[in-house]
């Protein structure tokens, strides 16, 4: 039975967290959020994985970064390899920092995606299939909210948040797991705080209407959307009263910290990042764009795109270490394709998923290790060579998800998590 509308004379806070609890806004919360830390300390329970992924949108120049090739006259570039904390792992001079911190990290150098096209390439990376016009695949980082997130119970914030990108949608899981963006992480988050002119008694009595419209259109019209939303809106409401919701400013965070980081989007998305799996979330995405280098591919990475990500990348995978977070958080680096090994005449590189470097690390994974090879010229896989399945069986195993995880789609078609993947053994065992 639905709570009447409160009158004037009701009206307090406790009143309004009671009647948000029992009307439609207060939906059951076990589906939806989880209190990480109270799971954590509970005797005999393990603390659940989260994952980073950084993305680097337009298609990352791995030649440059993870893969170099000095002897090669035609392809290799001005950049030099520098010894890293890895034994025998050498990457590019612009990235000493992170070079530092690679004992924690692994370079798989012998990934084939098969997708040089940057819509396509960025849907099969983030799901492990290409698209299909018959269904929309859930984005790797919804399944895992979906997967981890929803085991829990009353946990404020959303398990799926991506920075600088409004990053994949989830598909048939619905929009429950759909990414929480925030666009700007040096900014504001919008809407977390009613309108300035909208005191706690109107904004109470709204909610209720809301809920009682809502209830009614589910009780009538039964059907997915309709749950999402007040699903949706449910949450937003939570964190409008958590205590969580100033997890987003940065600017408690120390200036040493700030600075270690990088103010730029890159640094502070990945300080962010850290931020929120500290707290529980289970999958952050953080983006850095600008990696679509068809000219001047040196310059670009030199003087702007390599130093923000070495940066931000350094400091996060330091800071997550040194917090004793890396053991249960996956740290994994990628874009939706490398690019040639040929430079062209625009002292640029061009796209090419054919043999190209992504990095993981951290979730207990082994650490300090090459996986693959390419040849002499960076052109074919020399040595054992990885797909995007292998990758998201490796991901899915490193979080503790269930290898043999499966869905029916809304059309009746089963979709695996894991369609025929083998997780790299060398990492995950």
């Amino acid at each position: 039975m639905t709570p009447p509308i409160i009158t004037p004379r009701g009206m307090r806070r406790r009143h309004f967290m009671g009647h948000l609890a029992a009307t439609a806004l207060g939906i059951p919360a076990a589906r939806f959020f989880a209190d990480l830390r109270a799971h954590a300390a509970a005797p005999g329970r393990k603390k659940p994985k989260s994952c980073i992924l950084l993305w680097m949108s337009g298609g990352p120049s791995h030649l440059d970064i993870w893969d170099l090739k000095p002897d090669s006259e035609r392809n290799g570039g001005p950049f030099k390899p520098i010894a890293t904390s890895a034994s025998g792992v050498m990457i590019s001079e612009h990235m000493p920092r992170t070079a530092r911190q690679m004992h924690h990290l692994n370079v798989i150098r012998s990934l084939d995606s098969k997708e040089g096209n940057h819509e396509r390439g960025t849907y099969l990376m983030h799901t492990g299939y290409v698209p299909n016009p018959t269904v929309v695949h859930p984005g790797w980082g919804s399944t895992a909210a979906f997967e981890i997130g929803s085991r829990m119970e009353d946990f404020d914030l959303p398990h799926c948040v991506s920075i600088n990108t409004p990053g994949q949608g989830a598909g048939f899981l619905g929009m429950s797991y759909t990414p929480f963006m925030v666009q700007d992480p040096n900014g504001t988050i919008a809407n977390l705080a009613p309108p300035g002119d909208v005191d706690a008694y109107r904004m109470d009595r709204r909610l209720q209407m809301l809920g009682r419209v809502e209830n009614e259109f589910i009780r009538q019209r039964d059907a997915a959307p309709a749950r999402d939303h007040k699903a949706v809106y449910a949450k937003t409401i939570r964190m409008m009263n958590s205590k969580y919701k100033d997890i987003f400013k940065l600017d408690s965070e120390p200036d040493a910290v700030r600075d270690l980081y990088g103010r730029h989007s890159f640094g502070s998305g990945c300080l962010l990042a850290r931020r929120l799996v500290e707290q529980g979330v289970t999958y952050v995405e953080v983006a850095m764009g600008g990696w679509d280098t068809h000219a001047d591919n040196f310059e670009a990475l030199s003087t702007r795109l390599l130093p923000d990500l070495d940066q931000g990348m350094a400091a996060l995978t330091a800071d997550l270490a040194d917090r004793g977070l890396l053991d249960s958080t996956l740290v994994v680096w990628m874009g939706e394709f490398g690019r040639t090994p040929r430079i062209n005449q625009n002292a640029g590189r061009d796209h090419w998923p054919r043999s190209w470097s992504i990095v993981m690390g951290g979730a207990g994974m082994a650490s300090g290790q090459v996986i693959g090879a390419t040849d002499r010229d960076g052109v074919d896989v020399a040595d054992r060579p990885v797909g995007v399945m292998d990758m998201i069986a490796t991901m899915t195993k490193a979080m503790g998800i269930g290898m043999d995880t499966q869905y029916t789609t809304p059309r009746g078609r089963p979709m695996k998590v894991v369609d025929g993947g083998t997780p790299i053994a060398e990492l995950v065992g």
